[in-house]
């Protein structure tokens, strides 16, 4: 795998050139024409498709409407009650309600089923589309039955990536989508595109999850394609399945991109026609000399099967790698999880090397990445005849929809792994969050699903239950459920695959899927559950702030699930409150408490009582900030809490790891940087400022008072740097703050305190 260093010009679709000092004068000589930089972007295939999708008429400053719009069940009431609040009468395009990950109904009661009743009654008054749970998961749904070549689709789940099929797909918080129902529109500046250039086919045993951990493995780390668009072109796109470039697509996710698109063609095409959609098919190429910002070259023969070992997915190595250093990276991931696990709990891989081999206890086939047709079909061919033995080791295979899962069972690959021992369960998206088949306490879990994080297995650290997860391909899966739980890669074993053709049957979600055709009802009742509630009222950005700093993180990179754990908590979602009762809890136990203590102040002062009573250590506070600006006070001061992160935000599209925080009193994010544009996009949408510290030593610390004099005015009058001040030994000692490029429409959302209040005013 190549990484180029500088841009690179695409010939044809078959020849690179790399854009150094010669690099016109070649392209002269090859095409006959000089081709500037700037006008051979708009000849990548992103480019058109973005072009085609903006409204604005300027194509630095993009402001996007999609063709359609996804969610699931932990993200569809919240997005719901947001858009409602804000004067939603009928969804204006194609929005699916899929019901795929708190489809069990075992945890808080009936809450999950009553979100899927809001949901469908949802979908008939404003006129949705509402896939029951164990249909599918959103995204084989979306690819079934949405995708379309040159469309564009909003999700809010942070895997919405449909690039293979010709559909450009991005993932983002559920503010996002709101602002698409009530018909505005998404705003980026231009994101830079970088290509994917593959060549060669892949080894007989590899599979798409080994392509995509390589490539992860590869840019995660660097920030090589950090909020860029991927763009797969080059002749071995060619030798890849439909199923397997999905597979690669959907992982593209954990690299940090923006987004992904794909050259297509007669494999495609076929993809459509089976499907039922021919219609919705499009050839897509990059034209004659198409210019990326980088470039990421392929030999896709020589990848090997690959290992992402706890606990995130670029942490990569080959399992012949890992095989043949056992001891050593097993040490060194245990060290990597002291920072991970800030020592909660007693964590060691080493008890899982048994003669010199490593024993797994889990193996799950899982979700959008791991449930395809051909992975599946695979994992039996390879499995036919094992067993998987009646030791720890379990086996878990979830169809990622009910058609694949019809199509299994009438080819007999169902019937192969069931044999085995293996368990074949519903579409659901829970091992891929937290909510199913958590192995036992110190388990090892090997998945084809999308993350491995901390937690993301069902762990509770602070109960003192810990178990990981290693993502693997299908394949090497089921040569180590087939060596009955010892690591075995897939190209250990001389398996003869099948193949065979996949036939879809619509007949399923024709008789149990509801489709309004976008034909509302304004009669139709909502219905409530007890567990929906409504957004608290959030108060707009005062003129001056006082904000404690109530949790410090020195992580290299936090994740969503840290801020605001998924799992068991996923039944919470639709309820605000509730849900903000487990902010950090899993990183930071005392926050939640810290922050609740700190906001008396703030609910005091818009009760238009004293906030110096409500909390006695801030008469000190005022104190010292007063002897130094005396207009600070009242009527015009907001008291809240921050955060200090290295790196926040990455993973999961989730609102809810800002919005729990703005729930809690929360004003502010501080980082050195933001780990996806979506977290930090969540931010704002809360009505949170996204603060940036350049790097050096942090002027403040866990527990320290900051103010912020004429903070409403500085956003206002749009500065980028901030004048802030801590308040350390009696005094206040100045520091600047950054607050980064923000759209007008941002900056309107933070003065009137989240996207609510913005829409509602």
């Amino acid at each position: 795998m190549k990484l180029y260093e500088n841009g690179v010009y695409l010939l044809h679709g078959a020849e690179l050139l790399e854009d150094t000092g010669e690099a016109q004068a070649a392209l002269l000589a090859k095409t006959g024409k000089a081709v500037s930089r700037e006008e051979a972007a708009k000849h990548t295939i992103a480019y058109g498709i973005l072009s085609a999708h903006n409204t604005s008429g300027n194509m630095e400053q993009l402001k996007i409407k999609f063709d359609k719009l996804t969610s699931h069940d932990i993200t569809f009431v919240g997005i719901i009650q947001t858009a409602r609040a804000s004067g939603l009468e009928k969804f204006p395009v194609p929005y699916v309600l899929t019901n795929c990950h708190n489809s069990l109904c075992a945890v808080g009661g009936t809450i999950n089923e009553d979100d899927h009743m809001f949901g469908l009654s949802c979908a008939k008054r404003y006129g949705g589309i509402y896939v029951p749970p164990h249909q599918a998961v959103i995204h084989q749904f979306a690819r079934e039955m949405l995708a379309a070549g040159g469309a564009m689709i909003l999700g809010s789940d942070s895997h919405t990536r449909y690039g293979a099929l010709g559909t450009m797909a991005m993932g983002e918080g559920g503010p996002e989508l709101v602002k698409q129902l009530l018909q505005k529109t998404y705003d980026i500046n231009m994101p830079k595109v970088v290509g994917v250039y593959l060549t060669g086919a892949p080894q007989k045993g590899v599979g798409p999850q080994d392509v995509a951990l390589a490539i992860i493995g590869a840019v995660f780390a660097n920030g090589y394609v950090n909020n860029k668009v991927m763009e797969f072109v080059g002749p071995g796109v060619s030798a890849l399945s439909a199923d397997f470039r999905i597979g690669i697509d959907v992982m593209t996710t954990e690299t940090t991109c923006l987004s992904s698109i794909w050259k297509t063609d007669e494999v495609i095409r076929e993809f459509y026609e089976i499907h039922g959609r021919a219609s919705d098919y499009q050839e897509l190429n990059p034209g004659e000399v198409a210019y990326y910002d980088g470039m990421i070259e392929i030999d896709l023969g020589t990848i090997k099967p690959m290992i992402a070992m706890p606990f995130h997915p670029s942490n990569t190595y080959t399992i012949e790698e890992l095989k043949a250093n056992l001891t050593d990276i097993l040490h060194d991931c245990e060290k990597k999880a002291l920072v991970s696990l800030d020592g909660a709990v007693d964590f060691t891989l080493q008890d899982k090397v048994r003669d010199g081999k490593l024993y797994v206890e889990q193996g799950i086939i899982a979700g959008c990445a791991g449930g395809g047709f051909e992975n599946i079909c695979a994992a039996a061919d390879i499995l036919k005849g094992a067993s998987i033995g009646a030791d720890e080791f379990t086996l878990s295979v979830y169809p990622a929809s009910t058609p694949v899962y019809m199509e299994l069972v009438k080819n007999g690959s169902v019937a192969a792994l069931m044999e085995t021992g293996a368990i074949v369960k519903t579409a659901f998206c829970g091992p891929c969050f937290g909510a199913g088949d958590t192995p036992g306490n110190n388990g090892f879990s090997i998945r084809h699903s999308t993350r491995n994080f901390p937690n993301r297995e069902g762990s509770k650290l602070q109960s003192g239950q810990i178990a990981s997860v290693a993502l693997m391909d299908a394949r090497s899966i089921a040569a180590t459920a087939a060596n009955r739980g010892y690591l075995t890669a897939a190209t250990e074993l001389d398996t003869e695959y099948s193949s065979p053709k996949y036939y879809f049957d619509q007949k399923i979600y024709a008789n149990r899927v509801f489709d309004s055709k976008g034909k509302a009802d304004p009669n139709q009742e909502i219905k409530f559950g007890p567990n929906i509630k409504d957004w608290p009222a959030m108060s707009p950005l005062p003129e001056n702030m006082v904000l404690k700093v109530v949790s410090e993180i020195h992580d290299p990179v936090t994740t969503t699930d840290e801020l605001i754990p998924s799992g068991e908590t996923s039944s919470y979602r639709s309820n605000p409150l509730g849900l903000a009762e487990f902010t950090l809890s899993r990183k930071d136990p005392a926050y939640v408490g810290k922050a609740k203590e700190v906001q008396k102040a703030q609910k005091a002062i818009e009760a238009g009582q004293c906030p110096l009573q409500a909390l006695p250590e801030l008469q000190e506070i005022m104190g010292i900030v007063r002897a130094s600006f005396p207009q600070a006070g009242e009527g015009n001061l907001g008291v809240g809490s921050t955060i200090f992160a290295v790196k926040p935000g990455d993973g999961s599209a989730r609102e809810q790891a800002a919005s729990c925080q703005k729930v809690l009193g929360g004003w502010a994010n501080i980082a050195r940087e933001y780990a996806t544009k979506r977290y930090r996009s969540n931010l704002i949408n809360w009505g949170m400022l996204p603060f940036l510290l350049p790097e050096g030593e942090l002027p403040f610390a866990n527990g320290d008072y900051l103010f912020l004099p004429q903070i409403r005015q500085a956003v206002e009058q749009k500065k980028s740097e901030i004048e802030a001040y801590v308040v350390k030994d009696k005094e206040l000692k100045p520091f600047t703050l950054k607050l980064g490029e923000l759209t007008e429409d941002e900056r309107v959302i933070i003065l009137k305190g989240c996207l609510i209040n913005y829409y509602r005013d």
